[in-house]
């Protein structure tokens, strides 16, 4: 019997790994290729911003150059705690910082593996949910600061290799020892759940029958089952192929990465209680219009 199990287990494993393991790897060299070669072109570019008297209308370049950026939370932190120190309006920054969170170019590359719908969707729904955080900030705060950056420096480099050959494959070796063990523990979750979880249940849970409830319990899971953006593409996929509406998924893909833990733990550091709560509060609004509005278009 256990041997039988391990038999399907596996089968349904390699299956998964051969469907998303060129996804995987693809993000990993693009990642690294845009951090190496492309992330202070892209920081210089939003901090050049500054001086451009756009008014609130700047959270909408500052979102996609968050989008744009390779860094993660705690790499972004002290980048914008520099833009902060250089006047940069908190509007802008909290547009940056929100889509920041949501995607990156390596993040978006994985996903195309959902299929072009769903990348669109991810895209664009992360596009307005940072220029959405912006908007917040600027009518709640005005001109008063929102971010406490006490303490933030920015970190040195990494990519300090005088051979950008070695420089480029230096950072390609740390992404796939940050990525490799959640990305194959999300396989390994998308082939339990072929296994055991029957396609007809979890259509009736989380399809477009079920919408209203399905994005919300989508938006709810995505706050304990989200440790890494590439680990959760296989489930992710899985997940559409047996009847998941495209409302829920978008609701997932916004809450997951955006109250990820060590997310929220560098959050909670700049913003204080309220602000965070805040912030909450805002994530969540915002997959679950953005999931009803999915189903409701798509």
């Amino acid at each position: 019997m256990v041997r039988r199990e391990f038999v399907y287990i596996s089968y349904y494993f390699s299956i998964q790994l051969r469907q998303i393991a060129l996804y995987w790897i693809l993000g990993m060299v693009v990642g690294s290729l845009v951090s190496v070669f492309a992330k202070d072109a892209i920081h210089n570019c939003f901090d050049s911003l500054r001086d451009k008297k756009w008014g609130v209308w700047g959270v909408i370049p500052a979102s996609l150059l968050g989008i744009a950026s390779p860094l993660c939370m705690y790499g972004t932190i002290p980048i914008a705690a520099s833009f902060s120190r250089h006047g940069m309006r908190h509007d802008w920054l909290a547009a940056f910082m929100m889509s920041s969170v949501l995607l990156n170019p390596q993040l978006l590359l994985y996903s195309t593996a959902l299929g072009t719908a769903a990348v669109a969707v991810r895209l664009v729904s992360c596009a307005l949910c940072g220029m959405g955080a912006g908007f917040v900030v600027h009518l709640a705060y005005g001109s008063k600061l929102f971010f406490d950056f006490t303490g933030f420096e920015p970190r040195a480099s990494r990519d300090t290799d005088p051979s950008l050959l070695m420089r480029f494959l230096k950072n390609l070796e740390r992404n796939i020892r940050a990525t490799a063990p959640y990305f194959l523990a999300g396989v390994l979750l998308s082939a339990l759940f072929q296994r055991y979880v029957p396609p007809d249940g979890f259509a009736e849970l989380f399809g477009k029958n079920n919408e209203g409830f399905g994005v919300l319990m989508a938006a709810t899971i995505g706050v304990p089952l989200y440790a890494c953006g590439g680990g959760t593409i296989p489930l992710l996929q899985q997940w559409l192929v047996s009847g998941m509406s495209m409302g829920s998924a978008a609701a997932f893909m916004i809450t997951g990465p955006a109250t990820k833990i060590t997310n929220l733990g560098a959050l909670k550091i700049v913003l204080g209680l309220r602000r965070f709560a805040l912030y909450l509060a805002f994530v969540m609004a915002f997959s679950l219009a953005t999931g009803l509005i999915v189903n409701a278009l798509v």
